[in-house]
């Protein structure tokens, strides 16, 4: 009799583990599904704007729906112009805070500002567009924008990227209100991964003589570098699929401009003021086109990332 009971929990267990992992199997194939249904159906519905336009279309800045002639190139200037101003920004904030967090902070004090960026992080981001349009572009046009012309406007070699009218709203106000957005993100992923480091390897280094610059370069840094550099690649996937908060600061201009101070325009926030307003197949065309295009940028930075931290492990694998 318990041999009996014995088989038949076997059976039931095989029948569920089987079960388990034709489910598990179906997910993960349901995703790649998902995604390769994402990708034919923006190819299928920008199909129209690559006939008309072909590869003209990444390389030509007229954007008139009157005329029914469109280009990417102002769209994808602005999107990897805000993204490299935000992460020129955030990266450094983030690893000073990571750094104060981890090493320099009071432990009473560790755990409310831990909280605080976590908070800050999941802020929506029409939040953020409407501080930084009400708040920071007045203070923007104000008082930076014409220190920046002052001061940088007459260098020789970076005066065409600092020269540019006052009117607060610009590329490089987007790229700022994107660096606000993102900290949060890179800060966390950096601190949870400086935590990680065993204290005797930080104890030993101090133990030498080391100084706190000389152990998170020497000792917390080698350690965890997958970790950041995966950190720094997830604000950066934050960065260019930004939608509400570029569209309330960077000006909504078709226009191709070598100065960040002027009103720009970025992928995602085109689609998100002209999609609803397209009038005919072709104008729908392009820019689903340009979401398709948005779609690859995305693709090509998180391979690289993958790619890099592919290496990277390669690396430590062979230090060993």
């Amino acid at each position: 009799m318990s041999t009996l009971i014995r088989e038949d929990r076997l059976k039931r267990q095989n029948l569920l583990d089987i079960l388990f992992r034709n489910l598990t199997r179906l997910c993960a194939f349901g995703v790649l599904a998902l995604l390769v249904a994402i990708i034919v159906s923006l190819i299928t519905s920008s199909s129209l704007a690559m006939h008309e336009f072909g590869f003209g279309f990444l390389t030509s800045a007229d954007w008139n729906p009157v005329t029914e002639k469109f280009g990417a190139l102002v769209p994808i200037v602005g999107t990897i112009a805000t993204s490299v101003i935000a992460l020129l920004i955030a990266i450094p904030v983030s690893f000073g805070i990571a750094i104060f967090l981890t090493e320099l902070s009071p432990q009473w004090m560790r755990r409310p500002l831990g909280v605080a960026i976590e908070l800050l992080a999941g802020i929506p981001s029409i939040i953020y567009g409407m501080w930084g349009l009400f708040v920071f572009v007045p203070i923007f046009a104000d008082d930076i924008e014409p220190w920046i012309n002052n001061n940088l406007g007459h260098l020789p070699v970076i005066s065409p990227l600092f020269t540019g009218p006052n009117l607060g709203i610009s590329v490089l106000a987007a790229g700022i209100i994107l660096a606000i957005m993102i900290i949060p993100f890179i800060a966390s992923v950096m601190r949870d991964v400086f935590d990680v480091v065993p204290s005797l390897l930080k104890e030993s280094a101090y133990g030498l003589g080391a100084t706190t610059w000389e152990v998170m370069y020497q000792v917390v840094l080698p350690y965890t570098k997958i970790g950041v550099v995966g950190g720094i690649m997830l604000g950066l996937g934050r960065a260019l699929g930004e939608t509400m908060a570029i569209t309330f600061v960077i000006g909504n201009a078709h226009q191709l401009s070598s100065s960040l101070l002027k009103p720009g325009n970025s992928i995602s926030s085109a689609l998100a003021n002209e999609f609803t307003e397209a009038v005919g197949d072709l104008y729908t065309s392009a820019l689903v086109e340009l979401g398709l295009i948005l779609f690859f940028i995305t693709f090509v930075v998180l391979s690289l990332a993958r790619f890099m931290l592919y290496k990277l492990a390669q690396r430590e694998g062979r230090g060993a």
